[in-house]
């Protein structure tokens, strides 16, 4: 794989302009097809079979409610006032008319009408359900900004006016004040890192090019297919973080080669060889935790990893040709002025290894003493401590995430028109009128069977309201709403959905379904929930044959993997006790707490997982390859620690800045995902990777590169680029481009 990627960088960097013409004209056009090609997006959360998602469609096709989302517009009397008196009414008739009359909208329900509960019974309280012909998501800009503007006008008059619902939930965007200050950290990190804002920029310019090409191909791909809001988010976000590191680790070896005095072009071929070689083997590594999304069989999600890994690949092939590409043209200038007229530095030989691999103390040089090389010293002297102190240390903070709980009901963010309303009809309603459940029936007999439902229905646990049955045309289907005593995401409620389920079932006569959009998301919970042990399972084990592949040991990929689930555990317990349990929430700019949403941590193992093992694979690799050099196993681990540990500081402190960002402005679905990344990765470079890793390597020795003789057939992949320094042996560093060339593709 080596010789394979030496000869592709070498290729970039020969025909420099045509892959940067290719690239422009890439994102060009998926610009282009971006503004002609793309649709709408959509909020909702549902899985094809379930029992709701079927009842949600018979509900559309019994009733002819045609799909539309609606608002609800909240209506409150003035202080002293009652909404039924006769000048009030007058008033309610016109705003009716009004709320009728919005573009797109097929109806406005009164909220006085007698025959529906949307009235409270002080009659100071009530609301009209304003419902559009548009689908989930399909309500445009100019339709939502009309109704705002018709509840502002209508707020200004007698009444309080506030609107909540789908209808007026705006599609999440990207680019906010807090994202551009993750970049901007970014960048300021890698002119810290690399002494050089031209780098820096060019580093940050191409992982930018990877993402505007991955963010707009799914922009295209919405005008063929239905997909969720939060997926060019979340491929963004993870894109723009993967693709800074991804170039910071192929710059960072070009650098080590230009300083060693190597050329340029042979510099740029070498790091593509060696750097190249861990980058697109953690690549794999995301793309496998995130393309395995699609085995747990849930359409919406298979869309979202197979969208994220697909921002991945780009990223991988940006890194390992465009990159390559642009260091061509910058040619020293990569380099701090200082370094460029520098004298070269020699590359260890083969007798200094030799001598190092005689005491494990020998590649602690006098003359080394950066604070990189004493801390890897104090972690492998004092192997055991570091092991267990970092063992309780993440336990302790795992704590919290044994009382996880999710859902997918969002919360509007406090302040706005939509927290509003939902507080005005919890205060005169209830808070279970902010999420009804619905009881479909269908068959001979619907209407008497949902009429003999609804009297058992009412004598159920945390039921405050069933509203009479609502029979369709033909007189086959029925309905009728259960308004729950408890919010929508408590655990109350969710018991609520299994109760009814259950009653139902033991009524004859007419099939029948409970539906309603807390429904479909207490469904899609369970389902997630039940999917999340398979998931984990499968791309761990995948990721481990990869790992014991690259490394060619078991111990190395089975630390590595047993690392990840501490991981795992501490941005899990970190997470629920800001977001469930209200811990620091002002920190990260949290409204209310509640149970997190349900696709937080299947979607954070996914994306932690691939991160957590590219940090696996550039840190250890360095050690394996000193250790296959001649090192001694301690002496391997601090040398090759010292060599990798700051650049991998580096790329953890980037994509910290870069999550981090998306969590004070995020909406609810990203906002917990950012944050449970955020720290993830904190944990996993500085706690895992640094400290309970290289503690672990120490404590087992010659052990941890042991692979099992009836293992010896593996194919080794060389992520290294042992073959690349093979052929430098053999024709001297000082060879020609040529004679290298020539002996890379012997």
């Amino acid at each position: 794989m080596a010789r394979l990627l030496y000869r592709l960088g070498a290729g970039a960097h020969r025909h420099r302009l045509l892959v940067v013409l290719v690239w422009l004209v890439a994102l060009a056009g998926a610009g282009v097809g971006a503004a002609t090609l793309s649709g709408p997006t959509s909020d909702s959360f549902s899985i094809p079979g379930q029992e709701s998602t079927i009842a949600q469609d018979k509900l559309q096709e019994e009733f002819d409610s045609g799909g539309g989302v609606t608002a609800k517009v909240v209506l409150r009397a003035p202080d002293g006032q009652q909404l039924t008196s006769p000048a009030n009414v007058a008033e309610i008739k016109s705003l009716v008319s009004e709320l009728s009359e919005q573009p797109g909208v097929t109806t406005a329900s009164n909220p006085l009408n007698p025959n529906s509960p949307t009235i409270s019974p002080d009659r100071t309280t009530a609301y009209s359900t304003v419902t559009y012909d548009a689908a989930m998501g399909e309500v445009t800009s100019e339709q939502r900004e009309a109704l705002l503007d018709t509840v502002d006008q209508a707020d200004q008059g007698p009444f309080t006016v506030e609107v909540s619902g789908q209808a007026v939930m705006a599609t999440p965007s990207v680019g906010g004040p807090a994202e551009a200050i993750g970049v901007i950290v970014a960048l300021v990190i890698l002119a810290l890192t690399y002494g050089s804002l031209v780098t820096a920029g060019m580093n940050l310019v191409t992982a930018g090019v990877g993402v505007g090409i991955g963010a707009l191909g799914i922009s295209i791909a919405t005008g063929f297919m239905e997909l969720q809001s939060t997926t060019s988010i979340l491929a963004t976000m993870l894109g723009l973080a993967v693709g800074i590191d991804y170039a910071l680790f192929i710059i960072n070896r070009h650098r080590q080669e230009l300083r060693r005095g190597t050329d340029v072009r042979t510099s740029v071929a070498t790091a593509v060889g060696t750097a190249g070689s861990a980058v697109l083997t953690a690549g794999i590594t995301v793309f496998i935790a995130l393309a395995g999304l699609s085995v747990v069989g849930i359409p919406f999600l298979t869309q979202m990893g197979l969208a994220a890994a697909a921002t991945i690949v780009v990223a991988v092939l940006v890194a390992l040709t465009l990159v390559p590409a642009v260091l061509g043209y910058l040619g020293h200038r990569v380099l701090p002025r200082k370094q460029r007229t520098a004298p070269a530095v020699a590359a260890e030989s083969a007798n200094e290894a030799t001598a190092e691999s005689a005491s494990t103390d020998a590649s602690e040089s006098a003359n080394d003493r950066s604070f990189h090389q004493k801390w890897i010293n104090a972690v492998t002297r004092g192997r055991v401590p570091a092991l267990l102190i970092s063992l309780v240390a993440l336990g302790v903070v795992a704590i919290p995430a044994a009382s996880m709980q999710t859902t997918l009901v969002q919360t509007p963010s406090e302040g706005t028109t939509q927290a509003r309303a939902q507080q005005m009809l919890a205060d005169s309603f209830g808070p279970g009128v902010n999420g009804p459940l619905v009881a479909f029936f269908e068959g001979d007999g619907a209407p008497r069977t949902a009429q003999q439902a609804s009297g058992a229905i009412s004598g159920l646990d945390d039921v405050a309201t069933v509203t009479p049955p609502v029979p369709n045309a033909s007189g086959d289907a029925a309905m009728l709403t259960v308004i729950p005593e408890s919010g929508p995401s408590t655990q109350e409620t969710e018991q609520l959905v299994g109760d009814l389920r259950d009653q139902l079932a033991d009524i004859g006569g007419a099939d029948s379904y409970v539906t309603g959009t807390t429904a479909v998301s207490v469904d899609v919970a369970q389902a997630l929930d039940q999917a999340l042990p398979i998931y984990l399972v499968l791309v761990v084990g995948l990721a481990l044959i990869l790992l014991v592949l690259v490394f060619r040991s078991v111990l190395v990929p089975l630390v590595g993997v047993l690392g990840f689930l501490l991981t795992l555990g501490a941005a899990l317990g970190a997470t629920v006790a800001v977001f469930q349990w209200g811990w620091l929430s002002n920190v990260v700019n949290l409204d209310d707490t509640g149970p997190l949403i349900s696709l937080t941590p299947i979607l954070m193992i996914g994306i932690l997982f691939g991160l957590a093992m590219d940090y696996q694979i550039f840190l250890v690799s360095r050690m394996h390859e000193a250790y296959h050099k001649g090192h001694a196993p301690r002496g391997a681990i601090v040398n090759g620690f010292r060599q990798a540990a700051p650049v991998v500081v580096a790329a953890a402190l980037i994509m910290f800045s870069v999550f981090a960002g998306f969590v004070p402005a995020g909406n609810a679905t990203i906002k917990s995902i950012a944050f449970a990344l955020a720290v993830g990765i904190l944990v996993d470079a500085f706690v895992v990777r640094m400290v309970l890793m290289p503690a672990a390597l120490a404590l087992l020795g010659r052990a941890a590169w042991w692979l099992p003789g009836w293992l010896r057939w593996l194919p080794a992949l060389d992520v290294e680029g042992s073959a690349l320094a093979e052929v430098d042996d053999a024709g001297g560093e000082t060879g020609s481009d040529e004679r290298k060339r020539a002996e890379i593709g012997s």
